[in-house]
Formats: structure tokens, C-alpha cells, sequence
């Protein structure tokens, strides 16, 4: 790094999208460490409403879009005293860390994968990746999982920024009834029993997420099926699935759904608290696949804030990362498997005292996992390079 950079400059983050869930996150790590973003845009995997702030000038943080070569110009400036940069985007991965090297500063990778994917293209990234993995100055990561990840391919100066939500918004005792489809009737199709809707079902197990074969909910429905949970007693809703999802079979009754299972579109955040309000049990079913391993699961934090516990796969980041834990706050079994996944859901189905006792340890765990906490572990990668302003 060179020896001309100053605690006054700013700090470089060059990253493809400022998410609704990242918002908070990347202006507690401007109040503390003076950071401007650089935002290249893309694809991406994030929930949520869409990025109109990216062109609405609604962050509280000072940012700028560009093209994804514009970093290397950026980087070597002179302006920044270290530079920041996440894993993903290839051409903007390759421009920063040129025009920072360029410019003989620091640079800090911030990273979320804990398996390389495996297809042509992301197989030519991999010896790239795997050396900025060792050449960067400082790593930070989702957690420990990808820190051991990491560590393993050459990483030298790890540190973990936790996954984290805006915890009071999702928090909030302000919530209200959801508005259940009205043409809903879980369990009103083929070896239902008998009728009953979802919002009345004693016990309602909640999936939250994109409709992707890596989100399992295939997995989860055959699951569900293998339980011989129906509704009333017991209902699974499906948020973010679409109103008629291709794995699920349409019951005789038109609109209604088999099976107790409630599909339902994306919602905005204030119906989705609602939601978590209303249920019981979150599942985050997730499958690895070739180019994907979830790094996380933002829903499992907003979840918990909610007091609900969680059933997780094995392959969700939350897990392997060591928020939800298999008998404090939640239960995890192994991707892929139905039938455990099936158990887990039956034991809790039956077990209310268990739901209670696991959703009351994660309402607290979770805690821990605030934007402050995020923000601090880049100080703590900046302090280690001695370029942070909170370690003067």
C-alpha cells in the first residue's frame, strides 16, 4: 500500500447493487469510515424490492454508478486510500484490482462464496479468484464458513462482516393481518380431508424466496406431501412462488391448491413482516446446485427478529455460518433430503413447547447480527492495514 495514503480520503466500495437489505449497512460503514461506492449494477440474486434508489438519489451514503471497466480508473485516482471490492461482476473484479494495484493501495475483498460454481464460464474465474484470494490484503466474508472457504485456497487476513437486516424494522410490534389470496383454500384438493383455509390452519410453516431449483422448494413440497400435514391443523405458505407454480398440482375446486399449500407472489416488506407475524415455523429448503450455493439467507434473520424458529438445509450459509443452529433456534438437515425434512417439519408440527423455546433463543441470537456489527468488521480490516479512522 503506499505510504502517501491518508486517514482524510475516502475508502473505495465497488460493488454491483445497493439492495434494500444493504442500505443501512453501507451508511453505518460511511458514518464510520468515510466510504464512497461505485456501483456497477447486473444481475442479481437479491430479494426485495427493486434498486430505484440506485437512480433515485435515495441513499444516505455517497455513490456513483458506472461501468464496470470504470473502477480500474477510479481505484488509481489518488483519491481513496484503500479499495474495496466484492467477488462478483468479472469485468469489474479484474478492473479494480488492476487500478489498485496500479495505484499501490490496499485492497479488501469482500466475499460470499463457500463453493466455487462449476460451469465453463465461472470454471476460467477460478484461478483468478484463487489468486486474489492470496494477494489481497485483507478478506472479508459473509462468515465463518466462507472465511474457512477462503482460508483454505490461501486467504491471509480474514475477517467477517455478519449477514444482518434492519432488526427494528423487522422487529416491529406494529404489524397487521396479511392479505391472504382470496381465492385461496389450502386443503381443499386431492387428499385434503377436509376443507380449510390457510390463515386458519393452527400451525403455518412459511417459505420465503425465488422460485429456483436451488431454493428447494421441490424438495420442500415433497416433504410436505410425505407428512400428511393438511389443513386446518397445519398449512404451508409459499411466498414468492407465484400464484400457480409448476410443482404443485391444482385440487378440484377451482383456485384452490392440494395439499394444504399456499402459493403465493412477492410481497413488499411491511406484507412479508405481516406474514411472519402470522406464522409459525420458517423452512429454507435450499439445494446446492452447479453454480449455486446459498451464502446466506437474509429471510432467516427476518425470521428470527419475528420469534419464529427455523428449519434449514445444510446448504443455506445461515447455517454453515452458525446462525441457525440445530437445537437452540432451529433445526437443520441435510439438503436434498426429503424425509429429514419431513421429520423436522412433523417434529415441530407436533411440538409447540419446541417452537416456542427454539424462536424464543433465535429472537435473541439474532441481535448480534446488526448493520453496526457488518460495518465493524471492515473497520476491523481497514484497522489491520492501519487505514481505518476508528483506530487512529
Amino acid at each position: 500500500m503506499t505510504a502517501l495514503s491518508s486517514q482524510s480520503q475516502p475508502v473505495l466500495f465497488v460493488t454491483g447493487h445497493a439492495p434494500p437489505d444493504r442500505v443501512g449497512a453501507f451508511a453505518r460503514l460511511h458514518e464510520l469510515e468515510n466510504v464512497e461506492f461505485a456501483l456497477f449494477g447486473g444481475p442479481s440474486k437479491h430479494g426485495g424490492e427493486a434498486f430505484a434508489g440506485e437512480r433515485a438519489g435515495g441513499f444516505p451514503f455517497p455513490y456513483r454508478l458506472v461501468r464496470q471497466h470504470e473502477p480500474a480508473r477510479l481505484a488509481a485516482s489518488g483519491r481513496y486510500r484503500a479499495v474495496v471490492c466484492s467477488s462478483a461482476g468479472r469485468v469489474a473484479l479484474g478492473a479494480t484490482w488492476a487500478g489498485t494495484r496500479r495505484a499501490g493501495l490496499a485492497l479488501i475483498l469482500w466475499t460470499s462464496l463457500w463453493a466455487h460454481p462449476r460451469s465453463p464460464a465461472h470454471a476460467l474465474s477460478f484461478l483468478a479468484l484463487l489468486r486474489l484470494y492470496r494477494s489481497a490484503d485483507a478478506v472479508v466474508t459473509y462468515g465463518p464458513h466462507v472465511s474457512a472457504y477462503v482460508g483454505a485456497r490461501g486467504a491471509r487476513n480474514v475477517h467477517i462482516a455478519p449477514q444482518a437486516v434492519d432488526n427494528s424494522f423487522w422487529s416491529a410490534p406494529d404489524v397487521g393481518p396479511p392479505r391472504w389470496p382470496a381465492s385461496a383454500d389450502a386443503g381443499a384438493g386431492t387428499g385434503a380431508g377436509r376443507p380449510g383455509r390457510a390463515e386458519a390452519a393452527a400451525t403455518k410453516f412459511l417459505f420465503v424466496g425465488r422460485p429456483a431449483r436451488e431454493k428447494g422448494v421441490g424438495v420442500l413440497t415433497e416433504a410436505w406431501r410425505t407428512t400428511g400435514l393438511r389443513a386446518p391443523p397445519a398449512a404451508l405458505v409459499l411466498v414468492g412462488s407465484g400464484s400457480n407454480p409448476p410443482w404443485i398440482p391444482v385440487g378440484g375446486a377451482a383456485g384452490a391448491i392440494a395439499d394444504g399449500i399456499l402459493p403465493i407472489g412477492p410481497v413488499a416488506p411491511v406484507e412479508l413482516r405481516n406474514l411472519y407475524a402470522a406464522c409459525d415455523v420458517l423452512v429454507v429448503p435450499s439445494i446446492a446446485t452447479p453454480t449455486f450455493r446459498e451464502p446466506w439467507g437474509l429471510v432467516v434473520n427476518e425470521a428470527m427478529n419475528r420469534g419464529l424458529p427455523v428449519i434449514a438445509s445444510d446448504a443455506v450459509g445461515a447455517a454453515a455460518g452458525g446462525l441457525v443452529r440445530d437445537g437452540r433456534n432451529g433445526l437443520v438437515v441435510p439438503a436434498g433430503d426429503s424425509d429429514a425434512l419431513a421429520e423436522a417439519i412433523r417434529r415441530l408440527a407436533a411440538d409447540p413447547a419446541l417452537r416456542a423455546r427454539l424462536g424464543e433463543a433465535g429472537a435473541r441470537d439474532v441481535r448480534a447480527y446488526t448493520y453496526e456489527a457488518w460495518a465493524r468488521g471492515f473497520s476491523g480490516a481497514l484497522a489491520s492495514l492501519g487505514l481505518s479512522r476508528q483506530h487512529r
